[in-house]
């Protein structure tokens, strides 16, 4: 995982029995309850409405990629933003 200005990366592996949407919106409600619990004066606010994630997001399987390629890619994102 990489943490940027305004989004992440996140190379995640799950059983395929499970929809990408539901991983997705587990992450995102799980993270935003542990962000609001330790920020509530964040919540109270009401930045983004109430909320931390956006409704949106991006998802891509590997592919022809291996996983090391991803890897090396979500990590190389951070020293990008550094030189900007």
């Amino acid at each position: 995982m990489e943490v940027m200005p305004d989004h992440i990366h996140m190379l995640v592996s799950f059983k395929p029995k499970y929809a990408p949407t539901n991983i997705v919106k587990a992450f995102k409600g799980a993270s935003a309850r542990m962000f609001f619990e330790k920020h509530p004066e964040i919540k109270r606010q009401k930045f983004w409405g109430g909320h931390l994630w956006s409704h949106s997001y991006y998802m891509s399987t590997l592919g022809n990629m291996s996983k090391d390629v991803v890897e090396r890619y979500i990590q190389s994102q951070k020293k990008d933003v550094s030189r900007r």
